[in-house]
């Protein structure tokens, strides 16, 4: 990992292999514009939907061919989540980055399973942790001779169906000793807000990801679509493609005052 602003940023989920393409070859556009390290996100199964009737993803075979041809076709390194420890071996061969989602975060078997592979691993703190308490994530990882970590902070709960933003997490986080990124678009869920799916206020989106860059953040995690208000999955508190620039624009210079 180099000091340049991390940048994973993608859609929720792939839709479809024509959709994520389009996706991965605008965001490309946007990056060699910018000093970022860039990975392109998209979740091949979407294992923690509120309702049974929610849109998942293609699956992890199809869902790794639909993401390695973006690595080849665009030449951008990738960053996926797993969801059980026997996913690693086979994302391993495709993600520069395995990801580990907040709900699961004190997995062990999974954390190790994602540690043993040797890659970046990217953390999400769960929205029930304190900042502090990932130092025992963090252990689990390490104990797997992996120091290749990043943290993530993506907000906590507050009461029902409601997130809120603690920017001091950033400054805790950090004190582990590797980078924290910020979710600036899961932070503004509203957890299960519309009852059978999650709502949130994507609004928002800009203001807590300036916030948490100015509170030391390494960079951003940033769920991004053409159209969010067509997205198959979390499409609430998803940004606007057509805004991307423009915020991770505004967050370099914020950074550079720092």
């Amino acid at each position: 990992m180099n000091n340049k602003f991390i940048l994973l940023a993608g859609p929720c989920v792939i839709e479809s292999e024509i959709m994520v393409l389009k996706l991965a070859e605008k965001l490309k556009r946007i990056v060699e514009e910018l000093p970022v390290d860039f990975y392109f996100k998209a979740s091949f199964d979407k294992a923690n939907r509120t309702s049974i009737e929610s849109y998942r993803g293609p699956g992890l075979e199809n869902g790794i061919r639909i993401l390695e041809k973006v690595k080849n076709d665009y030449g951008v390194k990738i960053v996926t989540d797993i969801h059980e420890p026997y996913q690693a071996s086979m994302v391993k061969e495709v993600c520069d980055i395995i990801q580990i989602p907040a709900f699961l975060c004190r997995q062990t078997d999974l954390l190790l399973a994602a540690a043993k592979t040797g890659k970046m691993i990217n953390v999400k703190k769960a929205q029930f942790l304190a900042p502090w308490d990932m130092q025992n994530v963090v252990q689990k990882i390490e104990s797997a001779n992996n120091k290749n970590i990043i943290l993530c902070e993506r907000g906590t709960s507050f009461g029902y169906n409601t997130l809120v933003v603690d920017m001091t997490s950033i400054v805790e986080m950090k004190k582990l000793g590797y980078p924290v990124i910020f979710d600036g678009t899961h932070s503004v869920q509203k957890p299960g807000g519309n009852g059978n799916s999650t709502s949130g206020n994507r609004e928002y989106v800009p203001y807590l990801s300036m916030a948490a860059v100015a509170a030391g953040a390494n960079g951003l995690f940033l769920e991004t679509h053409e159209e969010p208000e067509n997205a198959l999955s979390d499409g609430a508190n998803m940004l606007p493609i057509q805004k991307t620039k423009s915020l991770i624009e505004h967050c370099l210079e914020i950074q550079k005052c720092l």
